[in-house]
């Protein structure tokens, strides 16, 4: 069971995957139950552990490469874009901040994870701790959508399956 857990906790670790993969994996393992409880958890842990570090470090870092040889036209690219996206996400939300780096965390699509509004949280100077928790809220709306969402396709899948087995 440990090796379960620890496999959920650095899937959800992992940039774009993150939780959104770790859940339907946990499910996909026939976690059930408190299991599937204990998965969700350790899921949202995994998905936060990093921000601390992307909030503080990449720009920093993304700032650093933009003259390096191999690297800089990339860097240039991923601080410009999210210059421009933390502009455009500011200039919509004003004052709603919080809420629109909660649903944009929360809503599971790709590229929308804790990763993504972390480091736009960094690039729109939001706080560290408003931009933590509105990112955490999406971790566990997003959470819930996927664990409901693998549930419903396992449980669909199930009874699809047991109909064409031979009786």
């Amino acid at each position: 069971m440990f090796l379960k857990y620890l496999t959920i906790f650095f899937i959800s670790m992992v940039p774009i995957v993150e939780l959104r993969g770790a859940i339907p994996v946990a499910v996909g393992m026939g976690m059930q139950g408190w299991e599937l409880f204990w998965a969700y958890v350790i899921a949202v842990v995994g998905n936060m552990l990093p921000v601390p570090l992307i909030y503080f470090f990449a720009r920093k870092v993304l700032i650093w490469g933009k003259d390096k040889k191999f690297i800089g036209k990339f860097f240039t690219w991923c601080y410009n874009k999210g210059e421009k996206g933390g502009q455009k996400l500011n200039a919509k939300a004003g004052k709603g901040i919080f809420i629109a780096l909660m649903l944009f965390v929360g809503i599971p699509l790709p590229g929308t994870g804790a990763w993504t509004g972390t480091l736009a949280a960094s690039f729109l100077d939001v706080g560290f701790k408003k931009s933590s928790i509105a990112v955490m809220c999406g971790v566990l709306i997003a959470g819930i959508i996927m664990g409901a969402a693998s549930l419903a396709v396992s449980m669909g899948a199930g009874g699809i399956f047991s109909c064409l087995a031979p009786k």
